[in-house]
């Protein structure tokens, strides 16, 4: 089997870059684990130590009131040596994560469904980056990057949630199916990938000309493989922790009900913190309301292209959860270069300099408030938005020149 060395290159040069920064800069982990835009409650590596501390010890890690994390992740890192007396381990572990993420996006890369699916194929197909040069775009992602140092466990999520698109657009949906229920066990959101994810594997499976039985049923069959999945891995996660009830407050709950308002680049923290407590379960819910309104929309608007509209899902979500860190900004990027647009980066860069400086002088040099902050987060989620917005207009448009040819190349005005 030949090697690619292109792909060895790009893999082994991200790996190595990855050490020499934890190896030259051994306060940098330590650093940006403590920063708001790396860590949140429910991705923290400092609180998955927290838990482990109390797993390791007997206890119910969700005793102390700090870990809001999945169980399961206890006993895979109590099989690591201690990542404060061997970091070295640590960093070596999740550099690997980096890498089998970046296999992933080869394989979706590879599998040409980002360009040409069942029902539509782009106009611009030929315009497309490889495998490896994608590959490239997240493992030198600076975001991408930041998370690895910062030992976010958000990058578990992001690995299930890639792993169930590669699946699904090679056409093996069932491990599809198995991989989104990991995901969404880990975090609730990654469940409302399901309806476009499932629509990538009928797709690819009849454009293989393996004839699947009727879309519904076919999706009913896929629904009993997600939920399966998500009910067998709660029940190991019995084993971990035997309070069944108290699991599920302190990690499904606490999304939900956001009752830690620590400062995060999202839009959730804030608002809270100035509404009344009389009006907060209603707000809860309009939120919540708000960013599950986009599956509907989007899938069904753009059903013939449903990777495109995971990518997008994927964008939303970086805005619009609850407990966002620069991890799901990065997942979503990863997958842009899929599509190879302009992107309107700047305003993203310029929230990416200021927000840490914002920051220093709110919680550090007392010269400023939450308000700067806040601030700086909502700019850094308009910029989010115009990306995703403009790669949305970009999708229609050329489904519209695909339609109406004699149109191409002209001038859309909204009237």
């Amino acid at each position: 089997m030949a090697v690619d060395r292109r792909k060895v290159a790009v893999f082994g040069g991200a790996f190595v870059l990855r050490l020499l920064l934890s190896v030259l800069f051994p306060s940098l982990p330590d650093l940006l684990t403590g920063r708001v835009e790396v860590s949140t409650p429910v991705n923290s590596f400092k609180r998955l130590q927290e838990g482990l501390f109390l797993y390791t010890r007997n206890v119910s890690p969700y005793d102390g009131g700090v870990f809001h994390q999945a169980p399961l992740l206890l006993p895979l890192f109590a099989l690591l040596p201690n990542a404060r007396d061997y970091p070295f381990v640590t960093a070596a572990f999740y550099a690997l994560i980096d890498l089998v993420n970046a296999n992933a996006l080869v394989t979706i890369s590879n599998s040409g469904q980002a360009v040409s699916g069942r029902l539509y194929s782009a106009l611009r197909k030929d315009i497309k980056w490889d495998g490896v040069e994608v590959a490239a775009w997240f493992l030198f992602n600076p975001t991408t990057i930041a998370a690895c140092l910062g030992r976010s466990t958000s990058a578990f999520t992001s690995t299930a949630i890639l792993y169930a698109v590669s699946n699904a657009a090679t056409g093996n949906s069932f491990n599809a199916m198995l991989a989104l229920g990991c995901a969404s066990y880990l975090s609730i959101y990654p469940a409302l990938l399901f309806a476009p994810l499932v629509i990538l594997c009928y797709d690819r499976r009849a454009q293989d000309s393996r004839a699947p039985c009727g879309a519904p049923i076919f999706a009913i069959q896929h629904f009993g493989i997600f939920l399966l999945s998500v009910g067998g891995l709660l029940g190991l996660s019995c084993l971990v922790a035997p309070d069944f009830w108290q699991f599920i407050c302190a990690t499904y709950g606490f999304q939900l009900l956001v009752p830690d308002l620590t400062p995060n680049i999202g839009l959730w923290w804030y608002f809270f913190i100035e509404i009344f407590d009389s009006f907060r379960e209603f707000f809860l819910g309009v939120f919540w309301l708000h960013l599950t309104g986009y599956v509907g929309g989007l899938t069904v608007r753009l059903r013939r292209q449903p990777l495109f509209v995971l990518a997008s899902l994927l964008g939303i979500f970086a805005i619009f959860k609850p407990y966002p860190s620069i991890s799901d900004a990065s997942l979503y990027f990863a997958l842009l270069p899929l599509y190879r647009h302009l992107f309107p980066f700047s305003a993203l860069l310029y929230a990416t300099l200021l927000g840490p400086a914002f920051y220093h002088l709110w919680i550090y040099a007392g010269s400023g408030n939450a308000n700067f902050f806040y601030a700086i987060t909502l700019v850094w989620s308009l910029g989010l938005s115009i990306l995703v917005a403009d790669t949305i207009f970009a999708a229609l448009r050329d489904e519209w020149e695909q339609e109406n040819p004699e149109l191409r190349g002209k001038d859309v005005r909204q009237v």
